[in-house]
């Protein structure tokens, strides 16, 4: 399904909504300011004045209405042999991120997102960045947006239970992030086949050669075309648009956790996390914490002593 962006004037975007007002439909995604579905398009219009159309043939319908927005470059500096070259910003490509991995309770959560050069624009005006500078409430609701525009993405969800047990046998975190990324990738570039990126950017969490070498020690090997940056939340939209799937879906976890145990379950660690742990324990005994927490971490022996 190809797609189009417009950036039109707000007397051309009331010209449209009457022009389309025999196909508009009920549901309306946050910020839009109508939807509407033809025969051959589905129109989105934003209140900024960017359109988004879908479709077969979005083209001769958004011909209609004006040019498609040229994308803006962003620079950077080059790093290492896997850094990414600036022409890949403004390139179809995929982008990938996790959440989680600070947290005591919870699981990690990793997403892959594959964003066309054309969304680009779109998605920035529907507010996606790095998710780090979100709240959680926005974060859900932009991505509730990003699934709307029918983005191809892969989530995938290490629980606690089996992140034990790798741990036990001697993985690192940086080892489960690393295959969660490889396999989030994989099943990303064949949910795409036939069609080929530009290129996939990593966030960053460990150095490329390191990254390689744990997946050669699980038989596999690095796909064509991949770089690594720290903090490409900050420059790919690609990868914002993984980190805030990966955020949202771990903040859906921990609030189911909450709803299991019947406790309000804190993020990340802190002396809050600690007393959670301890009423955890005394309420469920210390083996529930293997099915809803990252036991290794510190958290785990600063709970006991509150017992």
């Amino acid at each position: 399904m190809g797609q189009v962006v417009l950036k039109v004037t707000k007397h051309t975007l009331n010209k449209m909504k009457i022009y389309y007002k025999e196909h508009l439909k009920p549901d309306v995604p946050q910020a839009a300011l109508f939807v509407a579905k033809t025969p051959g398009s589905t129109i989105t219009a934003y209140q900024s004045g960017k359109v988004l159309f879908q479709g077969k043939s979005p083209e001769d319908e958004a011909a209609k209405w004006g040019k498609a927005d040229q994308p803006v470059k962003t620079k950077v500096s080059k790093q290492h042999a896997y850094h990414p070259p600036e022409s890949l910003f403004t390139s179809s490509h995929i982008g990938s991120d996790e959440a989680g991995t600070g947290d005591y309770f919870g699981p990690i959560t990793v997403a892959a997102a594959y964003v066309k050069k054309e969304q680009v624009a779109l998605l920035k005006e529907l507010g996606v960045k790095d998710s780090k500078h979100l709240t959680d409430v926005k974060i859900r609701s932009i991505a509730k947006d990003i699934i709307h525009l029918d983005i191809p993405f892969t989530l995938l969800k290490l629980n606690n239970k089996k992140y034990n047990q790798l741990q036990a046998k001697g993985w690192s975190q940086g080892k489960m992030k690393t295959m969660l990324h490889h396999h989030a990738l994989e099943k990303l570039l064949k949910k795409i086949e036939p069609e080929r990126p530009a290129g996939i950017l990593v966030d960053q969490f460990s150095e490329p050669e390191v990254y390689k070498r744990h997946l050669a020690s699980e038989g596999n090997k690095l796909q064509e075309s991949v770089f690594f940056m720290t903090k490409a939340e900050s420059h790919s939209i690609a990868v914002a648009t993984g980190s805030i799937l990966a955020r949202a879906s771990f903040v859906k976890a921990i609030e189911d956790i909450s709803t299991e145990v019947g406790l309000t379950i804190p993020k990340g660690a802190s002396l809050q996390v600690d007393r959670a742990a301890a009423t955890i324990i005394k309420k469920f005994g210390k083996a529930k914490l293997d099915e809803i927490a990252k036991v290794h971490f510190a958290t785990t022996q600063k709970a006991k002593k509150y017992l």
